[in-house]
């Protein structure tokens, strides 16, 4: 497997790039840890293998992808994907327009997912962190992310879920005003796909010292 990032010495979880044919023969694993992550709240995403497979392949043909996986041995406990926006779905660069952002220099921080156990260890600030180096060395200037908008009523929520937005606000970003995209995915408590909002939060890139 590729050269390790890092590696936390005490729980032994090290953080490696997926590229090449590394990438597809985790493809697998990448796919099930989505799968599981997302369907819990707020995404409650009702996965696909076959789907995120092919989802996931478009990162192999991207050479400005980013793709780092957490190991806890040979077992995949987390994962971060990003890749310029102009490569990424249509969906999330439409609620940029009129913004006056450009979208050639917006690299879209796309998910980052960690199995419940391996929280709080600051494997989150790490995924962060060799995103935004990966854009700022590729000379983009703003990265973005999309959050799914869920209502407070909303059946399916947990009493008091715990939010990140205190932990992406502490990384420099903010919601971008009016930027909403949709996209549709089946939930868990639903027969068939159905439309959902996600709001656009956007940080500045700074230059690397």
């Amino acid at each position: 497997m590729g050269r390790a990032l890092s590696q936390d010495r005490d729980s032994g979880i090290r953080l490696e790039p997926l590229t090449g044919q590394e990438l597809e023969d985790r493809l697998g694993d990448l796919a099930a840890l989505r799968i599981a992550v997302f369907r819990d709240w707020p995404y409650l995403y009702d996965g696909d293998a076959a789907y995120e497979r092919a989802y996931l392949s478009t990162y192999r043909n991207s050479p400005r992808a980013r793709v780092v996986a957490a190991f806890d041995g040979d077992r995949m406990v987390g994962a971060a994907t990003g890749t310029p926006l102009e490569d990424h779905a249509e969906d999330f660069a439409a609620p940029l327009d009129g913004t006056g952002i450009d979208v050639s220099k917006t690299f879209y921080c796309a998910e980052s997912v960690l199995l419940p156990d391996y929280r709080g260890c600051g494997l989150g600030h790490a995924f962060f962190d060799v995103r935004e180096n990966h854009a700022r060395n590729h000379g983009f200037e703003q990265a973005i992310f999309a959050a799914v908008i869920r209502p407070e009523n909303h059946p399916m929520r947990p009493e008091n879920p715990r939010s990140l937005e205190p932990f992406w606000r502490k990384r420099g970003y903010a919601p971008l005003p009016g930027a909403v995209a949709r996209f549709s995915w089946k939930d868990t408590d639903q027969s068939s796909e159905t439309d959902h909002r996600l709001q656009i939060w956007m940080g500045r890139l700074n230059p690397s010292a």
